[in-house]
């Protein structure tokens, strides 16, 4: 893939994150990342929210840069909204900022994308009797459990995201009807640091 293909991603500062910690308008992003241009009035039908306060959102939104006018689609009364970024990048030194403000709002933030990404797979596990087999003998929701040094982990990680990005390229257009957009969470965090050692000691 070519550097011009590779969807583009920006990267979090404490400026933009403060723009962006607000649980509505991570909604907001998300949905028009996933489901394209929009109006202020079809993203609140769609998210249960009033017009006024997804169209107060989506401008801040604009003020720092995540979403802008669709040219192609603001012909009409209405004005619709596109996202600029494909993705959002973290960085987590924002976690140790020496401003409190900018720590608060990078925990918010972490918090809600874990939240929408189990949302993501409830939404799924609730709905998946109405898409067809094929795509019912696909999905996966497993996990694993392994020994490793944070080196290796962060080997592990940087490989499981080279190998999704291999399949950027080889997908089919979008007006295929076999095609369905994909959502591939990728988890890994420590959860025990009890040596095996100190496991046998407690045993005894």
């Amino acid at each position: 893939m070519t550097e011009q293909e590779q969807p583009k991603v920006r990267q979090l500062d404490a400026r933009s994150l403060r723009g962006l910690a607000h649980p509505l308008r991570l909604q907001l992003l998300e949905t028009l990342r996933l489901g394209g241009p929009a109006t202020a009035s079809q993203l609140a039908e769609k998210l249960g929210e009033s017009s006024g306060a997804t169209s107060y959102h989506l401008r801040q939104l604009a003020t720092h840069g995540f979403v802008e006018d669709a040219p192609e689609r603001g012909k009409g009364r209405e004005r619709w909204w596109q996202a600029v970024d494909k993705g959002l990048s973290f960085d987590d030194s924002l976690l140790t900022d020496t401003d409190p403000a900018v720590r608060g709002a990078a925990d918010m933030y972490l918090h809600e994308v874990a939240g929408t990404q189990t949302l993501n797979l409830s939404n799924w596990l609730g709905s998946r009797a109405s898409w067809p087999e094929e795509w019912n003998r696909v999905w996966d929701m497993s996990s694993s459990t392994l020994r490793l040094t944070p080196e290796l982990t962060r080997e592990l990680i940087g490989k499981m995201h080279a190998l999704i990005d291999t399949y950027r390229d080889r997908a089919a257009v979008e007006d295929d009807t076999d095609t369905a957009q994909v959502r591939i969470h990728t988890h890994a965090f420590p959860i025990d640091r009890t040596t095996d050692q100190e496991r046998e000691a407690d045993a005894r």
